[in-house]
């Protein structure tokens, strides 16, 4: 147990001397550069909460279900040739769609 009791004696002089003020005074923003101020306990929490968050594909809505389809290529083509967003173009002719005819 004494590789327990050596780090325990590192964090309470790591502890005490984060008590004292650092030999040059605690820093002072002179509202001079931007760049130099210290962050707001809003800002930190911020930081904090985007840290936490993990890497990757944002999370999804929920709404939508993933499927395998086969359309056509000159439908699927047309859809394209209109640019980005040829998927929700799409959802959004389909639904309108379903207004105007029974899905059974």
């Amino acid at each position: 147990m004494t590789g327990s009791a050596k780090k325990m004696t590192e964090r309470e002089a790591i502890l005490k001397s984060m008590k004292t003020p650092p030999p040059g005074g605690y820093f002072v923003w002179d509202g001079k550069d931007e760049d130099e101020r210290p962050a707001t306990a809003e800002e930190m929490q911020a930081g904090i909460e985007a840290a936490s968050r993990g890497r990757g594909r944002p999370a999804g809505s929920g709404n939508k279900e993933q499927v395998a389809i086969r359309f056509d290529n000159d439908v699927l083509a047309a859809f394209r040739a209109a640019g980005p967003s040829w998927q929700t173009r799409m959802n959004a002719a389909l639904r309108d769609w379903l207004k105007t005819h029974s899905p059974t």
